[in-house]
């Protein structure tokens, strides 16, 4: 594989309302551009309530089954209206089926959680990655999807905060893949959930990978060398689930080492269409052709491989709108000594990698990325890009591969047309290096900014509080579809903020960062208030159907729009 300067790169890998002004103080020369604290967060941890390690393997990794670490997924289990957090987790070569086992915490408020796995009749242990959540048998209560080595699962939510395994009444579990990312969305129209898994490759525990060699070293093998495995599809018919990824053209795509999955309207028809991130192969997008019908098209759309023709490890996958034609746009975060790629809708459809042109790509090359989003961490009206990082290879140094094993997180804010990295020393959150893999995005605390919750290769779980404290500069939006119950959060919806002649979109997405799920809410920045009367603000929703509709809006509200 090799990325846009022609150098070699790793086997395995795993708008807006108003431009972004900083004062002159805070900014600081660097190579890339870099700028100092336009945003802040702080390590809340440990106060937190989330003392959790996360287990993938052991540490150092040995088979490309241990690097990709686990996921994390916001559900509101208990129905109180704030969103809690599920951790799949994984487990060790020793015992691949009997790991350390998942974990619930319920948000308390405040950036405070408690542990609420004994009581939730979660006894999962499975080696688990990626994870999606949605009401799939429309009654009313959050159900989770675990994509694990091996069997999947899906915990059905019940009264009382508890979980049962639904697996086999639900017709899943019968594939025996190594399952990385899943995605759920109403993808025929008929108001229930569907569900995109992603697979990545045959592997048997008990059957130990030979090393590759990469740069003079011996390196855990994989994927190349490996047989890659299909995606596959399922229906929901009333809470039970149908495999047809041959029926509706998904297994028509060639076999590759899918990682991760989101899902949005890319073709700008009205129907949910399915990007997937691969690993050292072309990109999908799935386009959806209505009636649960399907064909790939992301070579002819421009988004399967870089500029120069060139296959990526993509993993992370971020959606915003940078271009501001309320089309999405797509960032994947790819390995080491790569570079990120921006993916920026056309007017005449398809995509233009648009990394150089907005800056993401130089900034990244040292970087193995995983988890990435848009988001505005500092309500001035644009989304920023967050990327967490880590490589795969123990032996990783600056010196022997151009990038450390260990890695900081990768914060770039928006400046007019660009994104600049941020620097700021005075953050040991930003710059203490980690083996970050997957990560959450959401105002967790109910401040109005966007908080973060991250995890890593057997390393314990960051909660960063958001520490912007200007208040009533923000709007969130939060769906609600009575008509819909089987979607009731509207996922595949497009959720508009409009003012005095100008626009921010977010998509409420199937899919997530990174074996992750995305925040079913959509977060509006607003920057300062301006010196006269300010225009009126109107939310513009467009519903999975099609059907758009109106309402008004403040400064400062967490709305709650039915339809």
């Amino acid at each position: 594989m090799r990325g846009r300067s022609g150098v070699v790169c790793g086997h395995l890998g795993v708008g807006a309302l108003a431009a972004s002004v900083l004062c002159a103080s805070a900014l600081r020369a660097g190579d890339d551009g870099a700028v100092g604290g336009a945003i802040r967060f702080e390590d809340a941890s440990a106060q937190s309530g989330i003392d959790f390690t996360t287990t993938s393997g052991i540490d150092p990794s040995t088979q490309i089954v241990e690097v990709k670490g686990g996921g994390v997924a916001l559900i509101d289990f208990d129905r109180d209206g704030d969103f809690d957090l599920f951790f799949p987790n994984g487990a060790t070569l020793a015992t691949p089926t009997r790991g350390p086992g998942a974990r619930l915490f319920e948000n308390l408020g405040g950036l405070k959680f408690r542990d609420a796995t004994a009581t939730s009749g979660l006894n999962h242990h499975a080696w688990s990655f990626g994870c999606a959540v949605g009401d799939v048998d429309a009654d009313g209560f959050d159900d989770v999807y675990v994509a694990c080595l091996g069997p999947d699962r899906l915990w059905r939510g019940q009264p009382g905060g508890r979980f049962v395994d639904g697996t086999a009444e639900a017709g899943l579990g019968v594939d025996d893949d190594w399952s990385t990312s899943a995605a759920f969305a109403d993808l025929d129209a008929d108001g229930d959930l569907d569900l995109y898994v992603t697979n990545y490759l045959k592997y048997d525990p008990a059957i130990p990978v030979a090393p590759a060699h990469f740069r003079g070293f011996q390196v855990l093998g994989g994927p190349r060398g490996l047989e890659p495995a299909p995606d596959r599809l399922h229906r929901n018919d009333g809470g039970r689930f149908v495999d047809v990824s041959q029926a509706s053209g998904i297994r028509a795509a060639r076999p590759s080492f899918g990682l991760n999955a989101v899902i949005a309207d890319f073709t700008r028809d009205g129907r949910p269409d399915i990007f997937v991130g691969n690993d050292s192969m072309p990109n999908f997008l799935h386009e959806n052709l209505g009636g649960l019908s399907f064909r790939e098209v992301a070579g002819r759309a421009g988004c399967a491989t870089t500029i120069d023709g060139a296959s990526q490890a993509t993993m992370g996958i971020a959606i915003g709108d940078v271009n501001g034609d309320s089309i999405p746009d797509l960032l994947t975060s790819v390995f080491s000594d790569d570079t990120n790629t921006l993916f920026v809708s056309r007017s005449s459809g398809g995509f233009d990698d648009a990394s150089s042109r907005y800056g993401v790509g130089a900034p990244s090359r040292t970087f193995c990325g995983w988890a990435a989003a848009f988001a505005d961490l500092d309500n001035d009206a644009d989304e920023d890009l967050f990327v967490v990082n880590g490589h795969v290879y123990p032996q990783a140094t600056r010196e022997s591969m151009n990038s450390e094993y260990r890695q900081p997180k990768l914060l770039m804010v928006r400046e007019g047309a660009r994104f600049s990295r941020m620097r700021d020393d005075s953050q040991s959150w930003l710059s203490t290096p980690r083996c970050d893999r997957s990560a959450v995005f959401a105002d967790l605390d109910g401040d109005g900014d966007i908080d973060a919750v991250i995890t890593g290769l057997n390393e314990p779980v960051q909660v960063l509080r958001n520490l912007h404290d200007t208040p009533h500069d923000w709007v969130e939006v939060q769906l609600e579809d009575p008509t819909s119950p089987g979607n009731r959060r509207a996922i595949g919806a497009r959720v508009e903020l409009l003012q005095g002649g100008r626009s921010q979109t977010r998509w409420i997405g199937g899919g997530g960062p990174f074996q992750s799920t995305a925040w079913p809410v959509a977060h509006f920045g607003l920057g300062s208030p301006p010196a006269g009367k300010e225009p009126p603000m109107t939310i513009r929703v467009t519903w999975p159907d099609g059907t758009q509709t109106n309402h008004g809006v403040t400064r400062g509200e967490r709305a709650q729009v039915r339809r």
